[in-house]
């Protein structure tokens, strides 16, 4: 607020400032051009309202009405009639009379968890126990290096640097709040509760999410935990099954667990078969990240997404300014090349599930980019309904091919394949030879100008290609975190090969168990763009360790806006990777569901919030979803005992279900 109202005195200072060098008095005034700049009289003076005047009139005003708002809204009484919000869905159900009854377990995604020091260097003294990641990050801006020292793995090994220990965060605060006011499971928490949940029946199940998934186990003993965590709950809770809730990244995490907690040891958990139909009611995956996102490519490949792309479109030389020499997207690359965790993401199913160069499951998909509205499928719940957008949508002529993950420049991105330029994997394996670059920050440093035009040459990348890209562009991180994750689709699940570890996270390599009863959810939301494919170029800086790829920002047309092409989702997962699964990998009985355990798509279709409402009520956001009042009220009637044929089966508004129908996978 001080500095609001400095501001506001310079303007007023930068104001008073321009006022003519003659005053005269009003009877001898000179005649003035009416093609003259405005002007405005104050008192006896006459001063020229200039650009500058206008802007800081302008920027007076707004500061001025959000001040008077913020005053207004903590000075009027929270119980004002009129001015609540709508009543809490706990609340409302509790008057309806649902109780607790099963027990609960959080399970938080990928960089939603807190992390907490234990041990460190020098460097940070003072910091024992201390939150250096979540929270309000004010030791990231006191002592920036320092903190991305202590937030880094080691790379080999993909654990704690010699000499640092951070840690998760136990406990329902670890992921609450990721920072001050942005909530992620604290709505959700406090529904719970309305309804009867406590710390007896309700885990927080965090993670060190950096890790992988077999890493959490051997280093923190998390999965361990877990199951005795959750055969505590149930043992104390008369012996009622417990309803699971990941999210994101943790449903990833969860599969895992699964297939770990049956496994014998010493690499599994010992539980035995039948385990998880003992214990276990319902997995409520939200915002699931089932088959990965195309995300995870580009935040490998270059540290970009959507966010980086709009920010060089806005300011170009803010992330790359050689003056100030921040290197911000280098020093994001060598840190999230430590964390084994963004590997779990990466697109799995190969071709079949993403598409090849010319076709993909999406073909028909068509973009309004103005409504964010997308056309809607029916629903089970009223299969003679159909939602209308609002507006009409985007026609393209020709289809977007969205099988192209990555592609070199906006031709290479919509012209036909047999036009395309294509090296096979070996031949660019022998291209790439090793350059030294002093102190490799990126792993690019090991790589010479002339092959990495070399690779921009193949022009496109499906999810198959780009991973071998990623072997070329980051062999020691995709060599140390393929030892523990896989990417692909089995042939043979009884394969003894599938017995190890490395497959337990990727639903098209492994077996659900032997749980006929278990219901599987997946809650997520539509009707937001999401990112699917990538138009690149080379960066012009060829300064050591410097990042060769950039998002080419002024890639325009159709799905396309600022090198990223758009599909329906929640903002981070598209549709296919959140719905697939569900909606035919193991609806019934498949090879990859055996038992036949039974599964439902609840989608939600994102409302985009009011200015009182925050983040919404009803958004469909990957993590503002947790917030959503309808997912809310699906998570505590199943909580509270019922089946997901009694919450009202599948609610769906996307086209998941054509889209399925197009992914030719042996069930």
């Amino acid at each position: 607020m001080a500095s609001v109202l400095r501001f506001r005195k310079l303007c007023l200072t930068t104001l008073r400032s321009y006022e003519p060098s003659e005053i005269t008095l009003k009877d001898n005034k000179p005649k003035v051009d009416k093609k003259q700049e405005k002007s405005q009289v104050i008192g006896n003076k006459k001063v020229r309202w200039g650009c500058v005047n206008s802007c800081c009139w302008f920027i007076g005003c707004v500061c001025t009405t959000w001040w008077l708002l913020l005053f207004v809204y903590h000075c009027v009484p929270v119980n004002l009639g009129g001015l609540n919000g709508p009543e809490p869905p706990g609340v409302r159900l509790k008057n309806e009379g649902l109780t607790a009854l099963h027990p609960v377990v959080l399970i938080p995604g990928i960089v939603t968890g807190g992390l907490e020091l234990w041990e460190g260097r020098p460097c940070s003294q003072g910091l024992f126990r201390k939150r250096v990641w979540g929270g309000s990050f004010a030791e990231a801006l006191k002592r920036p290096l320092c903190w991305l020292e202590h937030l880094s793995l080691d790379n080999e090994t993909g654990l704690d640097p010699p000499g640092i220990r951070v840690r998760p965060i136990p406990g329902l605060v670890g992921a609450d709040y990721f920072a001050p006011g942005y909530f992620v499971w604290a709505v959700l928490i406090e529904n719970l509760a309305h309804i009867g949940y406590e710390g007896k029946n309700m885990y927080m199940a965090s993670y060190d999410w950096r890790l992988s998934f077999q890493n959490t186990e051997i280093r923190d003993q998390t999965l361990s935990r877990l199951k005795a965590n959750i055969e505590l709950m149930y043992a104390t809770n008369g012996n009622k099954k417990v309803v699971v809730l990941p999210h994101s990244m943790g449903v990833n995490f969860f599969i895992h667990f699964l297939k770990w907690v049956e496994a014998p040891p010493p690499m599994g958990g010992g539980g035995g078969p039948g385990w998880c139909a003992k214990y276990i009611k319902s997995i409520m995956n939200i915002g699931p990240a089932f088959l990965g996102i195309p995300k995870a490519v580009s935040t490998m490949l270059s540290a970009e997404g959507r966010e980086v792309a709009f920010i060089r479109a806005m300011d170009p030389g803010l992330l790359d300014s050689e003056i100030l020499g921040l290197k911000t997207l280098e020093h994001v690359m060598r840190i999230s090349r430590t964390w084994d965790s963004i590997i779990s993401l990466l697109p799995k199913g190969g071709e079949p599930i993403w598409g090849d160069l010319d076709s993909a499951p999406e073909d028909e998909h068509r973009c309004d980019f103005e409504t964010k509205s997308y056309f809607q499928s029916t629903s089970r719940e009223n299969n003679n309904s159909r939602n209308k957008v609002t507006r009409p949508q985007i026609e393209i002529n020709e289809r977007t091919k969205y099988g192209r993950i990555i592609s070199f420049g906006k031709t290479a991105s919509e012209q036909h394949s047999s036009k395309l330029h294509k090296l096979a994997l070996v031949e660019l394996m022998q291209a790439i030879s090793n350059a030294t670059c002093g102190e490799v920050w990126t792993e690019y440093g090991k790589i010479n100008r002339n092959n990495i035009q070399m690779l921009a040459d193949n022009k496109a990348y499906t999810a198959e290609s780009a991973i071998d890209l990623l072997r070329l562009v980051a062999p020691k991180l995709m060599q140390r975190a393929e030892a523990h994750l896989s990417h692909g689709i089995a042939t043979d699940l009884d394969d003894p090969k599938y017995a190890h570890y490395k497959y337990w996270s990727n639903p098209l390599e492994t077996k659900l168990p032997d749980a006929p009863d278990m219901e599987i959810y997946s809650l997520y939301g539509v009707g937001i763009p999401t990112e699917r494919a990538y138009v690149y170029k080379l960066s012009p800086a060829d300064r050591c360790n410097s990042i060769p790829f950039r998002i080419d920002s002024s890639a325009e047309g159709g799905c396309l806006r600022r090198g990223v092409y758009y599909v329906d989702g929640d903002e981070s997962v598209p549709v296919i990777s959140a719905g697939y699964m569900c909606a035919k990998g193991w609806r019934g009985k498949t090879r990859f569901n055996p038992s036949g355990s039974p599964t439902y798509i609840r989608e939600y279709q994102h409302k985009a919030p009011s200015l009182l409402e925050g983040r919404g009520l009803e958004s469909g956001g990957h993590v503002d979803i947790m917030g959503n009042v309808a997912l809310i009220e699906d998570v505590l009637r199943v909580a509270a005992g019922a089946s997901g044929e009694e919450i009202g089966g599948d609610r769906i508004y996307s086209d998941i279900l054509k889209m399925s129908e197009r992914v030719k996978i042996e069930l």
